[in-house]
């Protein structure tokens, strides 16, 4: 990176060395460090809001089935796969960076943020079919007629099928609040991956950017990680 703290002589083919640290590997393992002590916190945040809904889930079984139910499984698939394919080619990026190919570096960087992309596209187009269906919680939100019928069923008091309406709802409310937050994750990733990209691009790193793209490729399969959980969790379990 460049910087006029540094201390030692310009060379394209090194990192440079900040004042701070006593070698380059020293550098380096800050560099990481600091990205996991960050991801730690993020998987604190995850677990909070996963562990939200295995709770309420495990209150009301009746109304969380009736609720999954709505998941499109094949959508929630094509996602899972197009975020290991992109798992894929920012390995590769970090690959290419620690070989030193800066040209290729940067493609694989594009064809992450375009997956990237193409996951949010796709993301989009389920929430508006959700929408649709007036199951966004909120003043619109309508339990299908075929779910308020087994409730119905299952119910032995007024108060207990109004028990499960909500529950029903909230299944939805953890559902976006979840997913909309993962979204917002990817969001961010992409927009340091194309900068990463432009900053390789043009050579602005010292050395190779290793430890940047390497930096970056830590938080990129974090996201792509908590999306592994996410998808059996609100899509598979019945």
């Amino acid at each position: 990176m460049h910087t006029t703290s540094a201390s030692t002589t310009l060379d394209e083919s090194q990192p440079l060395l900040l004042s701070h640290f006593d070698d380059l590997e020293q550098q380096h393992n800050a560099s990481n460090l600091g990205m996991w002590f960050f991801l730690a916190t993020e998987v604190m945040f995850f677990s909070g809001l996963i562990a939200a809904y295995t709770v309420y889930r495990a209150l009301s079984p009746e109304a969380f089935h009736l609720a999954s139910r709505h998941m499109n499984r094949v959508l929630g698939f094509v996602n899972t796969l197009v975020l290991l394919s992109s798992s894929l080619t920012m390995a590769m990026a970090v690959r290419e960076s620690q070989l030193g190919n800066k040209k290729r570096v940067v493609w694989f960087l594009v064809a992450t943020a375009v997956l990237g992309v193409g996951f949010l596209g796709i993301k989009a187009v389920e929430y508006s079919i959700e929408i649709h269906h007036h199951l966004l919680p909120g003043a619109h939100f309508q339990i299908p007629s075929e779910d308020l019928t087994e409730m119905k069923e299952v119910s032995s008091t007024p108060e207990e099928l109004g028990l499960l309406k909500g529950r029903f709802q909230m299944m939805f409310v953890l559902y976006f609040f979840l997913t909309g937050v993962h979204a917002f994750h990817m969001i961010v990733g992409i927009v340091i991956v194309l900068i990463m990209a432009n900053l390789m691009r043009i050579g602005w790193f010292s050395g190779h950017g290793t430890t940047q793209i390497e930096v970056t490729g830590l938080y990129w399969h974090f996201v792509d990680v908590v999306w592994v959980f996410l998808y059996p969790l609100l899509y598979l379990i019945d």
